[in-house]
């Protein structure tokens, strides 16, 4: 199943996932792609808010690999893979082994690319969320997922 979504802030960037969270059980996992500020930290803000974590909590792991997130219906694990350049650094993270009790999102997802250990088949059943930059504050969101139900569109909702 795949849904499209336009938003024009980062609030509703955010609503996106927060609309996504209600779907999620322990074990989901979430492989999101897009560019430098593409809007993929709004979108787990979102996420996280959606679980029931406070969204100020959340920042981009980008020098820390991961934050675990705690409070909410379910944990949140938040990956950043920007900085991992070599496989058996990916290894090390345990990625398997954290996914099991909460919900794992993965930034940076293409990084798992390459090695059969870790292609994205290895996540067959992951929420795939890609997020490109449009014009101004305007970000295109894909959601590929093969079993949740279509979330609403942010449009739908008031924010």
């Amino acid at each position: 199943m795949v849904k499209t979504f336009t938003t024009h802030s980062e609030e509703e960037t955010a609503a996106v996932g927060r609309e996504l969270a209600a779907t999620l059980s322990a074990g989901d996992a979430l492989l999101l792609y897009g560019d430098l500020g593409a809007g993929k930290t709004a979108f787990v803000r979102g996420l996280a808010e959606g679980l029931g974590v406070h969204r100020d909590e959340v920042s981009s792991p980008t020098f820390t690999l991961i934050q675990e997130y705690r409070g909410g219906r379910l944990p949140l694990f938040h990956v950043d893979l920007y900085r991992i350049d070599d496989p058996r650094e990916l290894d090390e993270l345990g990625l398997d082994e954290i996914a099991v009790d909460g919900v794992l999102a993965i930034e940076w997802a293409e990084k798992l690319t390459g090695d059969a250990r870790r292609t994205p088949s290895r996540y067959k059943d992951a929420v795939a969320v890609a997020i490109h930059h449009g014009d101004g504050d305007t970000r295109n969101l894909t959601i590929q997922s093969p079993d949740y139900p279509i979330i609403k569109s942010p449009e739908s909702r008031s924010l």
